[in-house]
């Protein structure tokens, strides 16, 4: 695995250039060691609240950091997607990033404190995930709900289709 190298804050460009790194390391691993065509998919998500990104919480303290700021307001969730298809000898590339709104209840002390205690924020970014726990802070998503999650599904299968695959 190489070393991630990131030259924009921009959480669009961000999740864009390191789901490429991820797409483009294993594309390089697999082509040694194979002929044939082959299809890659690199992404990341990073959890971005007023275009400041959230990665993953050091300690229980940033964890409550993180949540109290998320608390009783939205914040964006983007993804970033490569694919890389080796067909008939060639690469294709196509980067994309989906971006989803997302709203999290007002909470008490207690309730982050609570939360925390699951110990589901700690290796999370943004101190949370949807599809467990944190699906019951969450009151309101816009966007695709599967991007939240950590991968665009609907988008991925369209591109694949525009493709023929």
């Amino acid at each position: 695995h190489s070393e991630e190298v990131i030259t924009s804050q921009v959480p669009s460009q961000v999740v864009e250039e390191l789901s490429a790194q991820k797409a483009e390391d294993v594309y390089q691993q697999y082509e040694t060691k194979n002929t044939g065509d082959f299809l890659v998919i690199g992404s990341d998500t990073v959890v971005a609240a007023d275009g400041t990104i959230l990665g993953k919480p050091k300690d229980k303290e940033q964890a409550y950091q993180m949540i109290s700021m998320l608390q009783g307001k939205a914040h964006q969730v983007y993804t970033g997607v490569t694919l890389l298809i080796k067909k008939d000898g060639k690469k294709i590339r196509k980067t994309f990033h989906e971006c989803s709104d997302v709203h999290v209840y007002p909470m008490s002390k207690e309730e982050i404190r609570e939360y925390i205690a699951t110990g589901e924020p700690m290796d999370k970014a943004g101190a949370y995930a949807f599809q467990e726990h944190g699906g019951m802070i969450i009151a309101s998503t816009r966007g695709d709900t599967d991007n939240v999650i950590g991968l665009p599904v609907a988008d991925v299968m369209h591109c694949l289709r525009s493709w023929g695959y």
